[in-house]
């Protein structure tokens, strides 16, 4: 008998360890674990979101990229709690997503996101001055009581010059361009100090010098006023200003891009940046498309482990049975 082979008990243990949900860090302010969202429509599902798995920590600044249907939006919907995930866990500033009643999503809603919509006119009532559209929000969170008016105000005051549109304050949606509409959406989102700023292709309907000025807004919320801020893009200059740009396919992380400043021997400053391919619990990868592409990847590969790496190869008739 082979005592090194592992008793039935102990495979037991080491499933429902695999299998129970990740204990978040206290410095996590995103986390999603196996997380699914199905579509039913004519009778056919849909996985939008196939087990992915996603942690941003708190104060982060990341750009969710993908092609069109990859999941991405559907994932920042449920952040949002504008949808209700299927399956799986996911955890936004201690709010269960899951397990939110009606009550509880429309207060985690007015309190601890804030959300930026692509289509300008979306973010604004157009009867209201800038100023009136970011006072809204703090309105309808109802708090009341002495000093509540003054301490609405101020808190006006304070976006409109952090996002460096105080001389906008008095004027209607009409009256901005695009660019001046998505920095008045922003201070509408951040009125009730949320935890997460989250935007969906703020940048969408802006030129490109437009798009630059608008994302250095969502740096000042970043870096000013402490949120942690996820933006869905297909905007390159947007994906390659972040720290962290997470690519996401079918459903899933495949892969991050991490950037860090470097200082060389003579104290010039660069951006080095790293591309990872993501590995979820079970163990699967999402290899880039130019990889499998390059040495003719598909259906199944060879694996072998070698002392610090693991090789994959392409499967070969020659390769023993």
């Amino acid at each position: 008998m082979n005592t090194d082979q592992p008793t039935y008990e102990e495979l037991r243990r080491q499933a429902l360890a695999a299998s129970a949900p990740r204990t978040g860090r206290a410095d996590t302010a995103i986390a999603c674990d196996r997380l699914v969202r199905i579509f039913s429509a004519d009778g056919v599902e849909v996985q939008a979101l196939q087990g992915l798995e996603l942690t941003v920590e708190r104060g982060d600044l990341v750009a969710l990229v993908g092609a069109s249907g990859s999941g991405k939006s559907t994932l920042l919907n449920v952040l949002a709690g504008l949808d209700v995930p299927t399956a799986g866990s996911a955890t936004v500033e201690g709010y269960d997503l899951l397990a939110m009643s009606a009550k509880d999503r429309l207060r985690y809603r007015r309190e601890a996101v804030g959300f930026v919509w692509q289509q300008t006119a979306r973010n604004l009532l157009p009867f209201l001055t800038a100023a009136q559209n970011i006072a809204l929000p703090m309105q309808l969170r109802g708090r009341r009581g002495r000093g509540t008016a003054d301490r609405r105000s101020a808190q006006v005051t304070r976006l409109l010059e952090a996002l460096e549109i105080g001389d906008l304050a008095d004027r209607r949606p009409a009256e901005l361009s695009g660019g001046q509409q998505q920095r008045v959406a922003i201070a509408v989102a951040m009125a009730n100090d949320p935890a997460v700023l989250l935007a969906d292709e703020p940048t969408g309907e802006l030129d490109s010098e437009t798009g630059a000025a608008i994302f250095e807004a969502f740096r000042t919320v970043n870096r000013e006023l402490g949120a942690t801020v996820v933006i869905v893009t297909h905007d390159p200059l947007v994906a390659g200003e972040v720290r962290r740009t997470v690519a996401i396919r079918d459903g899933r992380t495949s892969s991050e891009v991490l950037r860090r400043t470097v200082t060389d021997e003579h104290g010039a400053e660069s951006v080095s940046e790293r591309e990872y391919v993501m590995l979820d619990r079970t163990g699967r990868v999402q290899l880039p498309y130019k990889f499998l592409q390059a040495l003719g990847m598909e259906h199944r590969v060879a694996v072998d482990l070698a002392a610090d790496h693991i090789e994959v190869r392409p499967d070969s008739a020659e390769d023993p049975v």
